[in-house]
């Protein structure tokens, strides 16, 4: 399906507004608004178009022009950082972006034109030739290779393997990281201490078989002693420590 693209007439005021920039070969970014309205007013006097809704597009941008020629009569706006503010600005921003896209339609036009004269031809190769199939010689691709001699290769690749592999690292185990909590740790020693008045240390370190569960323990051990529920005493450099309840 052809993609309809009307050249004969203006699709909106940008589009005109672009004619008259191009057919007075001025400066898109240098707009001279003066000349450009005066124009654009004239078109608007001589349109036939009956259609309300377009004809209320182009008075709008007419009243868009003749408010920017009037802000250029009076003096310049000064913005927050002490440039002045060019009225037209908007205006060439909305021109830029139409005639971008504008230009990319007729691209899409070229090329739909160009696909429209594309054939292809459909595949015609005999129903024989689609079958067809290489036949396989055994003989010629296997050669002079005996079973012992995939077996030496098998046993090659499977030494170089093993050479590969670290005798020492090839030892360890998946290492986990042990999920200790201290909360849980202290709830576990308040639940303790209900059943055992007195304790030593060394003897919660009993079920603790890691560095980890060890500082764990102590660490909940100096909880409990801030919290005031035990006290910890100890007989001798170096000995063992003694637990009691508060």
């Amino acid at each position: 399906m052809a993609i309809e693209v009307k050249l004969d007439t203006f699709q909106g005021p940008l589009d005109l507004l672009l004619h008259l920039i191009e057919k007075n070969k001025v400066d898109i970014f240098d707009i001279p608004i003066v000349q450009i309205t005066d124009q654009y007013l004239e078109y608007i006097n001589a349109m036939k178009e009956q259609n309300l809704d377009i004809v209320s597009e182009f008075m709008i941008m007419a009243a868009t022009l003749i408010d920017i020629k009037c802000k250029l009569l009076l003096p310049a706006e000064i913005d927050d950082e002490g440039n002045e503010i060019d009225p037209r600005t908007e205006l060439v921003e909305q021109l830029i972006q139409y005639k971008i896209y504008k230009y990319m339609s007729y691209e899409l036009k070229d090329k739909l034109v160009d696909t429209d004269r594309m054939l292809f031809k459909k595949e015609m190769l005999p129903q024989e030739v689609i079958d067809y199939k290489q036949p396989i010689n055994l003989e010629e691709i296997i050669g002079d290779v005996t079973l012992k001699k995939l077996n030496d290769i098998f046993l090659d690749v499977l030494r170089r393997k093993q050479d590969s592999i670290d005798p020492m690292r090839s030892k360890f185990g998946v290492i986990e990281k042990e999920e200790i909590s201290v909360d849980e740790k202290v709830k576990d020693l308040k639940n303790y201490i209900k059943t055992h008045s007195k304790f030593t240390f060394k003897s919660l370190l009993e079920k603790a078989h890691t560095k980890t569960a060890v500082i764990v323990t102590f660490l909940s051990i100096l909880e409990l002693m801030k919290s005031g529920i035990i006290t910890v005493s100890q007989e001798e450099d170096f000995g063992d420590i003694n637990i009691e309840a508060a």
